[in-house]
């Protein structure tokens, strides 16, 4: 196999498309290809800092290590993180650029980012064997298909098929499969080669009549029918719910070691960005973890997070707003633990100077922690790694706000008064040593008799997920006909549903490998 790929699109945002690529990275990998992720625009708010320190999606640093292989800017050349319901900070290869609504992203600017977009995808390509490519959203959001760079507007340039997923979960997946490709111009739905049926709960038989059905109307045959699988618990694109669902809600993991529960009171501030620090905290037997946004949810809360967010400020009157403000003050004077995570640690300290993110000026902190904070317009992206509570301790930097520290103990790059804790390091939990002596200190506070178990290590029950992923492709999907359309393309003579969509000029003429818009 030589510079293969195939691009798996979604009848729906959530259907699926993250993990499904992760699954057929972890299926190939395992089967000997040399593979890698792609995904030309993502936004989301869970980002992540490679090696050489370029920001880009989480979901598609989780595909890379379902790869086998270091992520790398070119695997997502384009990220926005919104910032409001109307403008995003639009980061290229790795480094923001700017500040964009969403009328001056699709008007102009998305389409000038197809060429560095389409060189990343021609690269991967030429490296490995195979690229899967995740779409974004609906291929079929008609609307914006003329400045598109993530669905059909890379696949029609590369060549790609295009599999299909829908989420049965939610229902209606029939109608969104054949509404999917029939709101397509003929020269796309050249290239829908096929669909994926996710998160099926029952028996398939009963569902066959409907995708024979399916065939005969649109000519394109299922590839495979996904169970519902409990707890994958693995970093997908954005929203809250998304970690809800998975690690926090339904991991299934031991019993309890000691005597007592952990308990762990998340503060769902506006603008939550990398919410999966505490997947790690959720996966160790007797801490339980819960998202809140009310004061009097904290009261019976051993722990209590401020995670981090692409809106300080913002954040910070929230918690005013809510009376969270309030709660978490008293939590210190009582000397009760809390734990603030980048822009959760800014909004603990004294003072914020921000006339980059919110251009509010000078506005005054929580003041739990001696710290001043001062945006600047340089991102600091970083992979740092240290020590802490007497463990090594590894993790990754995404932030404008620079922090002062003016006294306290050191803690990582930030510091620790009595039981408050802050630091800018994301992902610090996942260093199991760090993370075991973090919640000794946290139940010797708090009067638990909680005991960390012993051998949980985070990165083998990543490894686990990921493998079950592999398992769900090769146990459930046709993998020898995903391996035909990824070596060989889309087969020919597939039929047009009407209606179709009109196309629109300067459209790659059907047929023409590595034509661009």
């Amino acid at each position: 196999m030589s510079g293969g790929g195939l691009l798996v699109a979604g009848t729906t945002s959530d259907a699926g498309k993250s993990v499904v690529t992760a699954g057929i990275c972890r299926w190939l990998v395992r089967r000997g290809v040399k593979v890698a992720p792609f995904k030309g625009q993502n936004m989301s708010l869970n980002s992540f800092v490679t090696r050489e320190g370029a920001e880009i999606g989480r979901a598609q640093a989780m595909q890379a290590q379902a790869a086998r292989v270091e992520p790398t800017a070119l695997m997502n050349p384009v990220l926005l993180k919104p910032g409001s319901d109307r403008s995003s900070q639009v980061v290229l290869m790795g480094r923001p650029v700017g500040e964009l609504s969403a009328r001056g992203y699709h008007g102009g600017r998305q389409r000038a980012l197809f060429e560095p977009v389409m060189a990343c995808l021609e690269e991967l390509r030429g490296t490995y064997d195979a690229v899967i490519c995740e779409g974004a959203g609906s291929p079929a959001e008609i609307n914006l298909r003329r400045t598109d760079i993530v669905n059909m507007g890379i696949a029609r340039a590369a060549r790609l098929p295009v599999l299909v997923v829908g989420d049965i979960d939610r229902g209606g997946v029939f109608a969104q499969f054949f509404g999917t490709t029939a709101l397509l111009a003929p020269e796309d739905q050249e290239l829908i080669a096929g669909y994926l049926v996710n998160k099926f709960r029952g028996d398939v038989s009963l569902l066959e009549p409907g995708l024979e059905m399916l065939h005969g109307l649109t000519g394109r045959r299922t590839l495979g029918v996904l169970p519902y699988a409990h707890g994958l618990g693995i970093d997908e694109e954005d929203g809250l719910r998304v970690s809800l669902r998975g690690t926090v809600r339904e991991s299934v993991v031991a019993p309890p070691v000691g005597e007592d529960v952990l308990r762990v009171a998340v503060c769902a501030v506006p603008l939550m960005s990398n919410f999966t620090d505490v997947d790690a905290l959720a996966a160790e037997p007797g801490v339980i973890v819960r998202f809140v946004d009310r004061p009097e949810e904290l009261a019976d809360a051993d722990l209590v997070i401020v995670p981090g967010t692409r809106g300080t400020v913002r954040a910070l009157e929230w918690l005013r707003e809510r009376g969270l403000a309030g709660a978490l003050a008293r939590r210190a004077a009582e000397g009760r633990p809390v734990l603030g995570i980048c822009g959760g640690f800014q909004v603990l300290g004294e003072h914020i100077d921000d006339e980059v993110e919110s251009r509010a000026g000078a506005v005054p902190g929580l003041g739990l922690l001696p710290v001043r904070v001062r945006f600047a317009a340089e991102k600091t992206l970083a992979r740092p790694s240290g020590e802490a509570l007497g463990q090594p301790v590894e993790g990754y930097e995404i932030h404008h706000g620079v922090a002062e520290v003016l006294g306290g103990e050191p803690f990582l790059d930030g510091c620790r008064v009595g039981e408050v804790w802050g630091t800018h390091w994301h992902g610090s939990l996942e260093s199991d040593g760090f993370r075991r002596a973090f919640l000794r200190a946290v139940a010797a506070a708090s009067g638990r008799r909680f005991v960390p178990a012993p051998d949980t290590s985070f990165a083998a029950l990543r490894e686990a997920q990921l493998d079950r992923l592999g398992d769900l492709i090769e146990e459930h999907a046709d993998t020898d006909a995903l391996l035909r359309l990824i070596e060989g393309g889309a087969p020919s003579g597939l039929p047009f549903i009407p209606p179709g969509a009109p196309d629109f000029p300067g459209a790659p003429a059907a047929g023409t490998p590595g034509a661009a818009q």
